[in-house]
């Protein structure tokens, strides 16, 4: 599955288009809709599911020089209503302080990012590794390791400072109950 082909079915599922056109009205600093809810709604098109099935919120990254609790807050908030008449539920991070909060929730470093991207490349799966953005002209999608496991069903650990076993299982279990045509590698496989 090459990337042209990775968003048109990711845009099959409606809220994914409305988020990225909004993101991009709103101008937030390298906004991105990233990871689960790309990944599940192409699974769902290849496993000919409901567009949404399993699809519990939809993640924006963005990076701001401002890591304030206070603006990060707004950020949440204005999204927040901008989708709730919809029934869209959003979970937006400023990635210019994930590095904050970071540690103490999860117990694991997590240096400074300089870009969304960064954050994006700390996915627990190599596979949820992907990031839309609306553009001018068209969008774009960063996929640093391609599509071809998305395609695939194939979920594979992205070994890293902040990676988790325990935390890969417990989320890799969740998806296998959902999609059990997926084939899970192990957490030490990476």
């Amino acid at each position: 599955m090459d990337k042209d082909q990775f968003l048109t079915a990711a845009l099959q599922n409606r809220a994914n288009e409305i988020i990225a056109e909004e993101l991009f009205r709103l101008a937030l600093p390298d906004a991105w809709l990233v990871s689960g809810c790309l990944v599940q709604t192409v699974w769902n098109v290849l496993t000919k599911r409901a567009i949404d099935y399993g699809i519990n919120d939809y993640d924006v990254f963005y990076f701001d020089p401002d890591m304030s609790w206070e603006a990060e807050d707004k950020v949440i908030r204005t999204l927040a209503e901008r989708f709730a008449t919809r029934g869209i539920k959003v979970e937006a991070r400023n990635q210019a302080r994930v590095h904050l909060w970071y540690p103490e929730k999860h117990g694991l470093p997590y240096p400074p990012l300089r870009r969304s991207t960064q954050g994006i490349d700390r996915f627990l799966t190599r596979n949820t590794q992907i990031g839309i953005r609306r553009t001018r002209e068209a969008y774009e999608v960063y996929a640093p390791n391609g599509c071809d496991d998305i395609a695939a069903l194939i979920v594979r650990p992205n070994p890293g400072a902040n990676f988790s076993a325990a935390n890969y299982e417990a989320k890799v279990q969740r998806w296998k109950a959902l999609w059990p045509e997926i084939t899970v590698l192990p957490a030490d496989s990476a």
